[in-house]
């Protein structure tokens, strides 16, 4: 364990030349239109045994997408199987068109499993970053592992991207990404400030397409994406703080007008492998199996929840309230991820073939109090989490709990914190052996977005018997190394989340055994 430990260590610490020098500094000569157009980097997601999805966006200047003609560009792809791309596996062109702010998705197929592939788009003489992308493992196969980088939250006002430097160099496998890719406010500028000024709010499709470009002209985020394949899902800032399927703090009348600009927006900036017919809605829960080592199941929690229960007068959003004086939190209607999504988590959970089985999710799932709790009808909870929807979690874990499936570890982001803990059938009561845990759960910090200070957290923690560790005044990202055997988490931490080059090094680790939920400190 102590070897494993310190290799994921070493692989986390390191710094990765190959991937920060994959990223070079576009010249007007490299384009014959006299701009470069790759500047918003290189993407690759969605990764199947056979497949993969490669992105990217033509854009000269990312503050100013009026510079790009607004005509269609037939952007050229290749795909090999070394980087100096002498083996050439597949190889094609797409259209880059103005509808579509000039993305480009390719769905590159007929590809080898659990293999490594370069690949680059080119576009007249220009040629883009040279990207790393994988395949999964054969459906049948048990790979040895699965390196796992997980991130979250990275608001541009708060901080560098330090934390995607250090992903970059740990050489991942596969990078899930747990929401809040972008914020929707603050100035349009391609600098991280030293403070925020809480200005420009997207609202439009164009706000929201520029806001992407801001957010992805940073190098140590390109070098992330570089670095292996992306699976994504959102959370609220990809639209607005805190809404709620069709509601926005505001109750704004014509929010769904807003959702349909973001969620486009999001599609266009993403590798993912979705065919939209149209941006009112978009299908985001997704299931990646890595052979038959770990099943990872993408959910959205934001686009089917109910409304939130107890909201103050004349808005929506979240709240803190009272258990006892907020009797909707007790309807077994509301819920959070809808019918739709909870059948199909059941029965993706319930036809697992994979020995771990991983809910990638939004935010914690474990119960947190913000004041002791005595008898269950006790607690403040903060009402846009988990905690805000107690009914919907408790179907969820009587599901989880019935399906039989192997080893569930549920992964999160979103409060902008460490968190580890055991997820107990009831969450309102301790463990014991009528009430036994039934998942592990890991949550992790942001990568710049702050938090409460650790003194308060370390009370959640305290009050609450499923969170056995919490950190909140650092940020960072979470390493997993999944193996047959067990699994093996990271809480990575930067020394200074506003200087770029920041160490990184391990707040905590914890190990979790094949057969027996529950944490282990490492």
């Amino acid at each position: 364990m102590d070897q494993q430990r310190r290799a994921l260590l070493l692989a986390a610490g390191r710094l990765s030349a190959l991937a920060l020098a994959a990223v070079p500094v576009p010249t007007s000569a490299s384009y014959n239109s006299g701009a470069y157009p790759f500047s918003l980097g290189v993407a690759s997601g969605s990764p199947l045994p056979d497949a993969v999805i490669l992105w990217t966006r033509i854009l000269h200047d990312p503050l100013n997408a009026a510079a790009t003609p607004p005509v269609a560009f037939s952007v050229r792809w290749e795909v090999s199987e070394d980087e100096r791309f002498s083996r050439i596996v597949a190889k094609g062109s797409a259209s880059a068109a103005p509808a579509l702010a000039h993305s480009v998705h390719v769905d590159v197929t007929g590809l080898a499993p659990a293999r490594w592939y370069w690949y680059r788009f080119m576009l007249g003489e220009a040629v883009s970053p040279v990207g790393r992308t994988r395949t999964a493992p054969a459906a049948g196969a048990m790979p040895d592992q699965l390196k796992l980088a997980v991130a979250s939250c990275q608001h541009w006002e708060f901080g560098s991207y330090a934390a995607h430097r250090h992903i970059a160099a740990a050489a991942p496998d596969l990078v899930a990404f747990l929401g809040d890719y972008i914020y929707e406010w603050g100035p349009y500028q391609l600098k991280h400030p030293q403070s925020a000024l809480r200005t420009a709010e997207s609202f439009t499709l164009a706000d929201y397409r520029a806001r992407y470009a801001q957010y992805k002209t940073d190098r140590d985020l390109q070098a992330a994406h570089l670095a292996a394949p992306w699976i994504v899902t959102w959370d609220d800032h990809e639209v607005a703080n805190d809404y709620g399927s069709d509601r926005d703090e505001r109750l704004a009348p014509d929010f769904l007008n807003r959702r349909a600009a973001a969620y486009q927006a999001f599609y266009e900036h993403m590798p993912l492998r979705v065919a939209p017919a149209g941006f009112a809605h978009l299908r985001m829960y997704q299931r990646y199996d890595w052979g038959r080592l770990a099943r990872i199941h993408v959910l959205d929690d934001r686009q089917y929840r109910a409304h939130h229960a107890c909201t103050p007068a004349g808005r929506g959003g979240s709240s803190s309230v009272l258990r006892r004086d907020c009797p909707a939190l007790a309807d077994p209607a509301r819920t959070m991820l809808g019918a739709a999504q909870q059948d199909w988590l059941e029965q993706g959970l319930k036809s697992s073939p994979a020995r771990w089985n991983i809910l990638a999710q939004q935010t914690l799932m474990a119960q947190n109090s913000q004041v002791p709790i005595v008898k269950e009808s006790d607690g403040r909870f903060w009402t846009d989490g988990w905690d805000g929807y107690p009914m919907a979690r408790q179907r969820l874990f009587d599901a989880l709990h019935a399906s039989g499936a192997r080893n569930p570890l549920v992964l999160g982001g979103d409060v902008h914190s460490f968190f580890a803990a055991e997820l107990n059938r009831n969450p309102a009561r301790p463990r014991s052996a009528a009430n036994p845990v039934i998942a592990t759960e890991f949550v992790g910090t942001s990568v710049t977005s702050p938090s409460r200070p650790q003194a308060r957290t370390e009370q959640f923690v305290s009050m609450n018997h499923a969170i056995k560790y919490g950190r909140s005044d650092k940020r960072g990202f979470m390493l997993l190394n999944i193996t047959p055997a067990d699994t093996t988490t990271l809480f990575l931490a930067l020394d200074d989340v506003h200087d770029p080059a920041s160490p990184i090094g391990a707040a905590a680790s914890f190990l979790v055994r094949d057969g027996h939920p529950g944490l282990v400190r490492a």
